[in-house]
């Protein structure tokens, strides 16, 4: 089963912030891509067991990150 994690950089707070489609009640955030991307490795298999979506095989988290900046010339 596959799972997509959409990451999005929150200008205003200064923050990544995960969530998803696919997993309910994903909302994780954090200062550092890479401690988000990790605290999203230890929520998921509670989250899946708490909504019965446990998988039958092998789990893939598929991330997707995003940031946009404005440039003033």
């Amino acid at each position: 089963m596959e799972y997509v994690i959409k990451i999005n950089w929150d200008n205003e707070a200064g923050v990544w912030i995960a969530t998803s489609d696919d997993i309910r009640g994903l909302v994780l955030e954090s200062g550092s891509i890479d401690a988000l991307m990790e605290r999203v490795r230890y929520a998921v298999p509670d989250l899946l067991q708490e909504n019965n979506q446990i998988p039958h095989n092998q789990t893939t988290l598929h991330f997707c990150a995003e940031k946009s900046e404005r440039m003033y010339a």
